[in-house]
């Protein structure tokens, strides 16, 4: 449910209201604009009588969310969610860039691509620490050291590294993670959810390989209800009847959860197509559909990379790229503003 208030509400109506709900057990969520305050309720609503609040003078609409997800709902906080991490923000009209190699493989590796991504206007660093790998046979990532070298990474560039965790057991390892990724495999692992909702940390959740927007939404729900609002969601293809590409990259998904939520997304063009020479096309398009970033895998040597070498871009070829993904992000702004 939520509560539209009329401008400048009494105060002491405000606080009288705001007593009242909480105890009915009724969480409030201010959502406060440049004109309008909005209450957002989460609990058990139906012991609230809808005619009631609407007749009190400092209300001036309520409504009830028919969608499951309240925290994640645009109707709950109309205005976009702006996540900082470190010098950059993610959501809010800024491009996000998060570039780096599928695994870390090596120091020399992984701070040789993150120093060329940050020259070429990446504003975070991705890199693989552990790997879930569809066979048992296939590298699983060098673990704690992959995250050790993610930080030296981090010190002799100044990116924030976004990394996924795969289970809860491993949180303390991610000390000096900036943002924690949620694979599409573990977008359902509620009980991984619960626990990163407790954290004071960014959360990127991608999608399930076969997700609805809704059952995506809920997953970011599950943070958001444990107490963590600091989340992003990406979008890196769905799996069809195709086999050409390695998913197939919803490009609607960005102005369809602009519309249902207020969160951040990005796309991972990468992992859609699973060819580099589709990427960059895949990343123009994200863009142009209003995505507040992309998560882009470079690689000094694709050839020879120990995880999906055939999807990651060298580093000339993202330092090109990244160059039209700025200026397209430009020209767009300045075409919003004209029609605006």
């Amino acid at each position: 449910m939520i509560i539209l208030l009329k401008s400048n509400p009494d105060p002491e109506q405000l606080d009288s209201l705001t007593s009242w709900l909480e105890s009915k057990d009724i969480q409030i969520h201010t959502s406060a604009g440049v004109s309008k305050t909005i209450l957002g309720l989460v609990g058990d609503t139906t012991v609230l009588d809808i005619d009631l609040i609407a007749a009190l003078d400092i209300v001036e609409d309520v409504k009830r969310i028919q969608e499951p997800y309240k925290n994640a709902n645009r109707k709950f906080h109309p205005s976009d969610t702006v996540i900082s991490v470190g010098n950059t923000q993610i959501g809010g009209g800024n491009l996000t860039i998060m570039a780096g190699p599928c695994s870390v493989e090596s120091e020399e590796q992984l701070v040789t691509i993150a120093k060329a991504v940050k020259a070429s206007g990446a504003t975070m660093l991705r890199g693989g620490a552990f790997k879930p790998r569809s066979s048992p046979y296939a590298f699983q990532g060098l673990k704690e050291e992959g995250l050790r070298l993610l930080t030296l990474a981090k010190e002799a560039t100044g990116l924030p590294v976004v990394s996924e965790i795969m289970e809860a057991s491993q949180l303390a390892l991610f000390d000096d993670v900036d943002v924690l990724q949620v694979g599409a495999r573990n977008m359902q692992n509620f009980d991984l959810l619960k626990v990163l909702g407790k954290q004071d940390k960014p959360v990127l959740i991608k999608r399930g390989l076969s997700s609805t927007y809704e059952e995506w939404l809920m997953s970011a729900e599950y943070v958001m209800a444990s107490g963590n609002e600091r989340v992003i969601l990406c979008e890196r293809g769905i799996r069809t009847f195709e086999t050409y590409t390695r998913n197939v990259l919803d490009i609607t998904a960005a102005p369809v959860l602009k519309k249902l939520s207020h969160l951040p997304v990005i796309i991972d063009p990468s992992h859609a197509s699973g060819k580099w020479d589709l990427v960059g096309d895949s990343a123009m398009a994200a863009v142009a559909a209003g995505a507040d970033g992309l998560l882009i895998e470079v690689h000094n040597n694709p050839e020879k990379a120990l995880c999906d070498g055939p999807q990651s871009l060298k580093m000339d070829t993202f330092e090109e790229l990244a160059k039209k993904l700025i200026a397209l992000h430009g020209f767009l702004a300045t075409l919003k503003g004209e029609i605006a």
